[in-house]
């Protein structure tokens, strides 16, 4: 998982916690068994509302509608989603429209304001402006935007840095391809996928930890030789890495959304592919030259949707150290 990667930062998904999930409806138990089945439920539905907003981001979103797309009363998912995310409804579906809107401006950079603005699902143009400057101190238009990826780039290369195998990854310069990287434009259909989903996903373990869920969830059910995705909804060099959210996924032909395992519909795609094989530096560099190098040149700006790790066999397969996968930018045509 990298920085491109299982669409780049938020508060850690508290799994383990059942005292937060009991206050948030009141509920008394105490075999820790049932605790654990009740939370897991949540997990869930909460899952269907993000995965709800996600889809439609750029439209109105209002409490009722969320709240039936997550199974609640909007008095219980109010609560409930508060407890396991830490921010109310509106505070995550602002965040997530700013932090879109800082996506669309570091890599779509002929469109205007208001076409971002609105691509964003807010109202207007003033509305964004005063949204944005609450959040970032300035208006888009003088918002320095270059030295906050920077910062935000050197926060995600002392995390990973930190973690075991001490990995440091160093961003090409504009316009440089040493290493030959090449793509191919692909048209993918339309996809279902089972996934788990990881919250702060550069703690140390947690990606790694739910492939190896998935994978067991898989084997059971004779499904573990199909294509395995990685996708990340934000970029580390816009989001704060507690943000983040990480999935690690499967293709399936459909599935049921049951506890941890959830089920999205990924619409037909064009995505520029270059194959990568090495360590997770090489996978980072790949990124980095599609977004900083290939694609200002292209003629293409990125698709709504998250960039893939589309593993080549399953994920893991190698160990740590060595991957073999396609590094796939969703694009459209500018």
């Amino acid at each position: 998982m990298v920085s491109h990667v299982g669409h780049r930062r938020e508060p850690a998904w508290v799994l383990a916690c059942a005292k937060i999930a009991e206050e948030a409806c009141h509920i008394l138990r105490t075999a820790q068994k049932n605790e654990s089945a009740v939370h897991i439920e949540y997990v869930e539905r909460v899952n269907r509302a993000i995965d709800h907003i996600v889809r439609n981001l750029a439209e109105p979103l209002r409490l009722e509608e969320v709240s039936t797309a997550a199974g609640f009363s909007p008095f219980h998912f109010h609560r409930v989603f508060k407890s396991l995310l830490g921010e109310t409804l509106n505070q995550f579906v602002k965040r997530l429209r700013l932090e879109r809107a800082l996506y669309l401006m570091s890599h779509a950079p002929n469109r205007s304001l208001t076409d971002v603005a609105l691509d964003c699902g807010f109202s207007s143009s003033s509305d964004f402006s005063r949204s944005f400057k609450q959040c970032y101190g300035a208006a888009p238009s003088a918002f320095d935007l270059e030295g906050f990826r920077h910062a935000r780039r050197e926060e995600f290369e002392t995390v990973v840095s930190r973690q075991e195998g001490g990995h440091r990854l160093t961003m090409l310069p504009a316009g440089e391809n040493p290493d030959g990287f090449e793509v191919q434009l692909r048209d993918l259909p339309a996809r279902t996928v089972a996934y788990i989903r990881v919250l702060d996903p550069y703690r140390e373990g947690v990606a790694q930890g739910a492939c190896e869920r998935l994978l067991a969830w898989a084997i059971e059910r004779g499904l573990a030789d199909g294509q395995w995705l990685g996708y990340m909804w934000e970029e580390p060099e816009i989001v704060a890495l507690r943000d983040c959210r990480y999935d690690v996924a499967l293709v399936v032909d459909d599935v049921e959304p049951a506890g941890e395992i959830g089920r999205f519909e990924f619409p037909a795609m064009r995505v520029a592919e270059v194959a990568v094989s090495g360590s997770i530096e090489r996978e980072a560099l790949a990124f980095d030259w599609l977004y900083e190098a290939w694609l200002p040149r292209s003629g293409f700006v990125p698709d709504d949707q998250p960039a893939f790790e589309a593993w080549i066999g399953r994920p893991f397969a190698h160990g740590h150290e060595h991957f073999t996968l396609a590094c796939q930018l969703p694009v459209k045509r500018a």
